[in-house]
């Protein structure tokens, strides 16, 4: 497979999960500004949407949406436990977790990622992450992982995302769950190789 990727963007989330799940994987970057790839290439040959991440599958076609690459990839390795079995609660515990990250801080975001976004704006974006960060921070209590002892895909999305917040300029001081749950994910092998990979460390 091939993961169409930008450093440090919301594409690190399935490049952990593939580590993750152990399965190989080749690296294209994107130029997002420009949406080319390494070779001047038009990305939106790849995809359409001129977004990463994009996922080239081994029995062809293209993937997007990271929630969903990660799902796929989970799947196709169930013994990783990245995802539990289909019909269990469990699973859908994993998909609430992951579609939070997804929708209330990712896409919340959003305005401050985005040039040109006025700052009067940008405060009340950051006043609204604080109240969805502390339910993040609030369900970590007293566990290492969003959803117990193992960790899963809404956890490296989660990762990602919270690794964004001090260059975003959101104070994350009073999310001491969140910073030993960084802290926690950021040691794993398979985190620090895709971190690595991406040349960000």
């Amino acid at each position: 497979m091939k993961l169409y990727y930008k450093a440090g963007a919301c594409s690190l989330s399935p490049h952990i999960v593939l580590r993750e799940a152990g399965l190989p994987v080749e690296l294209a970057r994107v130029d997002l500004t420009a949406k080319t790839l390494d070779d001047g290439s038009d990305y939106r040959a790849v995809n359409p949407k001129g977004q990463v991440p994009a996922l080239a599958l081994d029995e062809g076609g293209i993937l997007t949406e990271g929630p969903v690459i990660v799902q796929y990839v989970a799947d196709r390795v169930p013994e990783s436990g990245l995802l539990p079995p289909p019909g269990s609660i469990e699973r859908y515990r994993v998909l609430e977790w992951l579609n939070f990250v997804g929708t209330e801080l990712h896409k919340t975001a959003s305005p401050l990622i985005r040039p040109g976004t006025p700052d009067a704006v940008k405060e009340t974006v950051r006043q609204t992450l604080a109240v969805k960060l502390a339910i993040l921070n609030q369900g970590l209590d007293g566990k290492p992982y969003l959803t117990g002892e193992r960790f899963t895909v809404a956890d490296a999305y989660a990762f990602v995302v919270l690794r964004w917040m001090p260059h975003l300029g959101v104070d994350m001081a009073s999310f001491a769950n969140l910073a030993a749950f960084s802290e926690r994910v950021s040691a794993r092998p398979a985190v620090q190789a895709a971190l690595a990979a991406e040349q960000q460390g």
